[in-house]
């Protein structure tokens, strides 16, 4: 009977794992191991502040979650060893932007993978993506870039204005 028990409990963790990876926008995996007490809180209320979920979850769960969810993941060095799992909800760069500074800080943890839009990353394009600027920067670049042609153009009306009122003085 209790056999019946530990299957269903199994079987409900990978559908709620399954959930939580169809709603990510992306999912950092990392390796934990050396980190402290203390660390982890820090690292914990850091990836809570930012919209992340950071959670512990035994690989052959993510394993058979991703099945699920539809991503290959099987072969996947990531999923080997000790893991840790950021799962980014708001902000596709997020969890990595937030662990780098982590990793650099504490110089504890590593990268071991992670999976955006249903593809499986390797640990240096998770890197990769942490170097990404943020969603607000990214839009005010954008903008930057959209009003400079419109502010020369009004620099150059304003010089024409400026030397027929001359002209006419």
């Amino acid at each position: 009977m209790a056999n019946v028990q530990n299957i269903e409990r199994k079987a409900e963790q990978v559908s709620l794992v399954a959930e939580k990876i169809a709603k990510a926008q992306s999912i950092v995996v990392f390796d934990y191991r050396g980190i402290t007490v203390a660390e982890d809180t820090e690292l914990r209320a850091e990836m809570r502040k930012n919209g992340v979920e950071y959670v512990v979850i035994k690989n052959h769960i993510v394993e058979r979650a991703c099945e699920v969810a539809g991503i290959d993941a099987k072969e996947a060095e990531m999923l080997k060893g000790p893991s840790a799992f950021a799962f980014g909800y708001d902000d596709v760069a997020a969890p990595a932007r937030i662990l780098k500074a982590f990793i650099k800080k504490a110089k504890k943890c590593e990268f071991k993978g992670g999976i955006v839009e249903k593809s499986v990353l390797n640990a240096t394009q998770v890197e990769a993506i942490a170097d990404l600027p943020s969603r607000e920067v990214l839009i005010a670049r954008m903008l930057g870039s959209m009003m400079t042609p419109i502010s020369k153009f009004a620099i150059v009306l304003n010089e024409i204005v400026k030397k027929q009122g001359g002209a006419e003085a």
